[in-house]
């Protein structure tokens, strides 16, 4: 670990909330993930146990209703709301618009914001329009009621297609792989795509010129989209604003399974969950973060403790690593970065 991710890290580790006697159910992260469609349930469970397993107190799932009696079996610590809809078949006129128009359907989804601290969009969303147009109002209703949001996958397309939806909003987080990131540049016009890839390799060889040219791109984006935070993953995660942009160089697992992303799209969303209880004054922590970098520390903390899993996880089982075994590092990796403050607050540690 480098001297800049220890400091980094010890930033991150001011916005962790102690164990208090004190605190009840819902004060330390309301999180909702919305994904999970007919095809795709595994990518929004990971997230959501992710989160969940990193300390959220309440994770949530909004999905289709055939993806919800699926991801029920799962697990019984989970909250699942089949309130998502799905294109329907061109043959069935008679269905009420309760059904079939996004803005209603997303009304449901808009009533549960008041309770949630953070939204995650994208694990097993797909490419159905029905669904594409749901979640672009309910992140413009997130924006409008200053919840944060993380976009990951299929969600990034949303903002490929309507980078008003996002653009100036600091209170966003954009998780791409290298092919959604070069999407996007093009998109927006931003150099990227072949290049920046090219660019991630040398860097992730250890080039220096290589690393320079992926920090440009990131922050050129990021600019691009008015200062919210892109974490662009890959052998190194790069976290920029635009302004400020950090490398996440943990060493990381060697098995490239899908589903790995996930667990960083809820780690994201726990941390930004206990930015609100920092915020909040929750505790006693004397406020020496700044609130304009703690969106950037709560990425650069998610794409951490996801590494952590990912060496953890590989370490145990290698080329047969899946994704739900970095579900099962969560806790362990969260100490090994952070270690446990004592019960008291004091910031001793266990």
């Amino acid at each position: 670990m480098s001297a800049a991710t220890k400091e980094i890290l010890a930033r991150v580790r001011q916005m962790v909330p102690p164990m208090l006697d004190k605190f009840h159910k819902g004060q330390l992260g309301r999180v909702a993930v919305i994904g999970g469609s007919e095809d795709y349930t595994g990518a929004p469970y990971f997230s959501a146990m992710a989160s969940a397993r990193l300390g959220c107190d309440m994770s949530h799932v909004i999905c289709t209703p055939g993806a919800a009696a699926v991801i029920k079996t799962y697990s019984p610590n989970l909250m699942v709301h089949p309130l998502m809809r799905q294109s329907p078949p061109a043959a069935s006129d008679d269905l009420p618009l309760s059904e079939t128009d996004p803005a209603q359907i997303s009304r449901r989804i808009i009533d549960m914001l008041p309770r949630l601290h953070v939204l995650v969009i994208g694990p097993g969303l797909g490419r159905d329009p029905l669904m594409q147009d749901t979640v672009a109002r309910v992140v413009a209703a997130a924006r409008e009621r200053r919840v944060p949001v993380v976009l990951d996958a299929d969600a990034l397309l949303v903002v490929q297609r309507d980078p008003g939806l996002v653009r100036g909003y600091a209170l966003a987080v954009l998780t791409p792989n290298v092919v959604e990131f070069g999407r996007l540049c093009g998109a927006l016009g931003v150099e990227g795509g072949k290049v920046g890839q090219q660019a991630a390799s040398a860097a992730d060889a250890g080039g220096d010129g290589g690393r320079r040219e992926e920090t440009a791109r990131v922050e050129a984006l990021a600019r691009e989209l008015g200062g919210v935070t892109i974490v662009q993953k890959g052998g190194c995660d790069y976290v920029s604003d635009g302004r400020t942009t950090m490398a996440s160089d943990l060493e990381g697992g060697r098995k490239r399974s899908g589903g790995q992303g996930d667990t960083l799209t809820g780690s994201i969303a726990t941390f930004l969950a206990w930015r609100k209880a920092y915020l909040d004054g929750l505790w006693e922590h004397g406020g020496k973060l700044d609130e304009g970098e703690m969106v950037g520390l709560a990425a650069f903390g998610g794409s951490a403790v996801t590494r952590e899993c990912s060496r953890l996880a590989f370490k145990k089982k290698g080329r047969s690593l899946q994704a739900s075994d970095l579900t099962d590092e969560v806790h362990t990796a969260f100490l090994n970065l952070f270690g446990e403050e004592d019960g008291d607050g004091s910031g001793s540690k266990l």
